[in-house]
């Protein structure tokens, strides 16, 4: 798959209130930089839980979402990179 980026990976908050848009983009690839799985989530402009994942063991996940909608993960050891999917 190819992925253009649009900006640079940061840790993902870990709680809603300190979630990101990923400068508002409408996929986001996730990293889990840690050896446990870890729990990430999407939430709506309103802070309302839209769906949660697993992420395995230093595993990846592209997550599609809309421009307003937040992620934030179980720990800080998850990071985000904003990208565009080709």
């Amino acid at each position: 798959m190819k992925m253009r980026l649009l900006g640079a990976e940061a840790a993902c908050g870990t709680t809603v209130g300190a979630a990101s848009t990923f400068l508002d983009s409408d996929y986001v690839r996730i990293f889990n930089n840690t050896a446990t799985v870890q729990v990430v989530t999407v939430a709506n402009a309103a802070d309302v839980t839209l769906g949660s994942i697993k992420v395995s063991a230093y595993g990846t996940e592209l997550l599609k979402k809309a421009p307003t909608d937040q992620i934030f993960a179980a720990a800080a050891t998850v990071f985000g990179t904003p990208v565009h999917v080709n």
